[in-house]
């Protein structure tokens, strides 16, 4: 632990006092945002998308199972991987317990990935988890949600200095650095009404961030994230931390 300023009882609740103060107001802030993302427009989906599920092939419509919202992560497993992504599991690890949850107010929430169906089946085992998964590499989905990228759209980051978690993470996904990062995380949103499908809201990258349980835990413990980009991304699947 690093050095940190030591104080009384007293002095430390006068400043976590003024703390809550900030606290409360980035609480209202949130709510605020919240209903500016319930209000904007709703985008047809016009595009005949089609994803293998375990229950054979389906369109978006039906992959909402009989509720009005869909909410669908997509998850980083492209065609050459052999295992998803350390960060998409973590993610996952918080998304499969909130499926029931979800269901229980109108909204399914499932995984998309390009990889095979099978391959995405076959790691789920692994994982342990329950959460519905389908294969979404026979269409143009993740490429139109900007979640899938050319190699000749990634040539500036590939041209640079590849970052170290980045090498260690393709790896661990037995693929390469292209295959790695060709593919994207990302939250998509839809309803259904009258029949139609519509997108509603879209999110990626620090957006994605409560998904991930653990940053807003750590965020509240004196070491914090202690992610300072000179050492490697700490995040592991679930079943590897006492290896590592």
């Amino acid at each position: 632990m690093t050095e940190h300023r030591i104080g009384t009882q007293e002095e430390w609740q006068a400043e976590r006092d003024e703390l809550m103060k900030e606290e409360k107001e980035l609480t209202r802030r949130s709510d605020e945002l919240a209903r500016k993302r319930r209000k904007l427009p709703w985008v047809p989906v016009e595009k005949d998308y089609r994803f293998e599920t375990e229950d054979g092939a389906k369109t978006l419509a039906d992959l909402f199972a009989g509720r009005s919202q869909l909410l669908v992560y997509h998850f980083m497993f492209g065609p050459p991987y052999e295992a998803g992504c350390p960060v998409c599991s973590s993610i996952t690890d918080t998304l499969d317990p909130q499926v029931v949850h979800l269901k229980a107010r109108d909204t399914t929430l499932l995984l998309a990935s390009r990889a095979p169906l099978e391959k995405l089946l076959g790691y789920r085992e692994r994982m342990g988890w329950g959460i519905d998964w389908v294969s979404s590499g026979g269409s143009d989905f993740n490429r139109d949600l900007g979640f899938l990228h050319t190699e000749e759209e990634l040539k500036p980051f590939l041209e640079g200095e590849i970052p170290p978690t980045v090498e260690h993470y393709a790896r661990s996904c037995g693929t390469d650095v292209v295959g790695y990062v060709s593919e994207g995380p990302g939250l998509s949103v839809y309803a259904l009404s009258d029949g139609s499908v519509y997108r509603t809201y879209v999110a990626s990258a620090r957006g994605l961030e409560p998904a991930m349980a653990y940053y807003g835990l750590l965020d509240r413990t004196p070491k914090g994230r202690a992610e300072d980009g000179s050492t490697p991304l700490w995040l592991r699947r679930h079943d590897e931390y006492e290896a590592g």
